[in-house]
């Protein structure tokens, strides 16, 4: 189950990116943003692999991931500052969006404020929710997509840079290439036991009662 997950994640993104290009990274990001389970770790080192064949440039691919996060994070913005918590309790369940995740979330901009925003834009697992606390405190919409793009950038530039270089390898040394092929079994495993993992986590985090 969990393999045909992951095959159909990454078979829809790598269609995705090569029929829209630029377009298409800003469109998956955007939907990660918006706290799809899509993540970036795939879409980002595809993008970076389309470096390396000189499609993209590595920077716009960076740049149109970033723009993408500042698309999909107004949803969770919105939601926010319309609906706030409750609304996110009663329609999170239905993405594996649990009290857990939303009190993370919570706590992160209580204690950075709208410096939040940024910091955690850069840090796994938060950077998919921080946008949601940021609507709730109604904070000033051109700080809040600076911050998320500059936060932003320097992940996706990262992701696709890992991309660009295993991209760059994959050909040039046949020991990469090797390697991988020697890898592919205990790489799936793993991937897919991150992926139960993933699944599990946020479904138990559904059971967890929110914290006064």
């Amino acid at each position: 189950m969990f393999e045909k997950i992951l095959g159909v994640l990454a078979t829809f993104t790598i269609w995705v990116i090569s029929s829209g290009g630029y377009v298409g990274i800003a469109i998956l990001m955007a939907i990660e943003s918006a706290c799809i389970p899509l993540p970036s770790e795939i879409i980002m080192p595809f993008a970076g692999y389309l470096v390396s064949t000189g499609r993209f440039d590595l920077y716009l691919a960076a740049t149109a991931g970033a723009i993408g996060c500042n698309l999909g994070s107004i949803v969770a913005y919105e939601i926010g500052k319309r609906g706030g918590r409750p609304v996110a309790e009663r329609w999170g369940r239905y993405l594996l969006i649990g009290p857990g995740e939303l009190d993370a979330a919570d706590r992160f901009f209580a204690r950075w404020g709208s410096l939040a925003v940024l910091i955690g834009r850069l840090l796994p697992v938060i950077r998919s929710f921080i946008a949601f606390p940021a609507g709730v405190a109604r904070m000033r919409l051109v700080p809040f997509h600076v911050y998320t793009f500059l936060g932003s950038w320097p992940w996706c530039f990262g992701l696709a840079w890992v991309g660009m270089k295993l991209g760059d390898t994959w050909d040039s040394d046949p020991r990469v290439k090797a390697a991988f092929h020697r890898a592919d079994l205990l790489i799936g495993i793993v991937l897919v036991a991150l992926v139960a993992f993933y699944i599990w986590h946020r479904v138990r985090g559904l059971k967890r009662p929110p914290q006064p």
